[in-house]
């Protein structure tokens, strides 16, 4: 289409046309070099409330940009590799360094989507990731639902990601995607992957029989309701309340495409713990695109509210991604269509 950017394009191809803020951000992003100009800004830093198109957005770009080597991480994903790394290199002087190099290589161009940092523990390791793509001069383009200063923003630790901060201030452009609408909230119709899940008040037909499984991690073993090939089914209390973490979730998004919890409660009444795992796991799951069916006896929109009353970190996206699952009880878990994620 004359006229028209990679970016929209790809929306028009995608049945869908972008708001006004949405284009301006496109627009910044396509005029993005690769490798950067030896001035200025080497990327964008592209943060705003939920469900407004960032990851979308972000896609389209790594999708469109001609660069020959280039990769997307997602912070989850990204600490999970960085940890087993360190943990492979240990018996090196600089395990540190090479883990580093495992999970962004040589590239010219990285997408780090949901940049976002609450463990004291990780600052340090984001900070040198930084450190390093930046000394590489790659282009960057990171998503994120807090602005720069707002990044570990426990002030007990904030102190400890002020390096990472600098880094962001010095070498990316800050760029708000505005817009009041949450596009995770309209209608859409059926959908593949995760936005192709749904909310029941019933086991979906066709659901493994919860005669008990025994799942592993790293040699770890874990017991959930069941597993049939490609799809996993467990309740909350075995995901959330018990110690499990996004190693876990990581690993078996990666094993089973399609996930089944149940006995999904009012978040107002369970442990804060299990609230932000209930975070992390629905981050997981959104990311590697793996259909949800979340199955409770209470109300969608009830537990909607719970997250966004609640005080945990980042629970406010989680309100914003469970309203992508279709509020029905009779819709199956074999989804054929796509939507747009935010």
């Amino acid at each position: 289409m004359a006229g028209v950017g990679p970016i929209e394009a790809a929306a028009a191809r995608e049945g869908f046309a972008l708001d006004p803020h949405q284009r301006r951000v496109a627009a910044r992003l396509e005029a993005l070099a690769v490798p950067p100009d030896a001035v200025g800004p080497r990327g964008v830093y592209l943060f705003g409330p939920a469900g407004r198109g960032k990851s979308w957005l972000a896609d389209a770009w790594l999708d469109a940009v001609p660069a020959r080597r280039k990769t997307r991480v997602h912070a989850h994903g990204m600490f999970d590799r960085l940890h087993r790394g360190i943990h492979s290199h240990r018996p090196a002087p600089d395990a540190v360094d090479r883990a580093l190099d495992d999970v962004i290589g040589d590239v010219d161009a990285l997408l780090f989507d949901e940049l976002h940092v609450h463990d004291p523990g990780d600052a340090g390791l984001l900070t040198r990731l930084l450190e390093r793509l930046f000394a590489r001069r790659t282009t960057v383009v990171a998503t994120s639902n807090y602005a720069p200063a707002e990044l570990l923003p426990s002030p007990v630790w904030h102190h400890l990601f002020e390096p990472g901060i600098r880094l962001i201030r010095e070498n990316l452009e800050p760029l708000r995607l505005e817009g009041a609408t949450d596009y995770r909230a309209l209608p859409h119709g059926r959908a593949s992957g995760f936005a192709g899940g749904a909310w029941r008040s019933s086991l979906p037909p066709g659901a493994p029989a919860g005669d008990g499984a025994v799942v592993t991690v790293r040699d770890r073993e874990f017991t959930l309701t069941a597993t049939a090939p490609g799809v996993l089914r467990a309740s909350f209390a075995q995901l959330c309340e018990a110690p499990l973490s996004a190693i876990e979730y990581l690993a078996w998004a990666r094993r089973y495409p399609q996930w089944i919890v149940t006995d999904v409660p009012r978040l107002a009444g369970v442990l804060p713990a299990a609230q932000q795992r209930f975070i992390t796991l629905v981050d997981v799951l959104c990311d590697a695109d793996v259909t949800l069916t979340l199955v409770s006896e209470h109300d969608r929109d009830a537990v909607i509210a719970d997250a966004e009353d609640s005080a945990r970190p980042d629970a406010f996206r989680l309100a914003s991604r469970l309203r992508l699952l279709r509020g029905c009880v009779d819709a199956d878990i074999f989804p054929v269509a796509d939507t747009m994620r935010g």
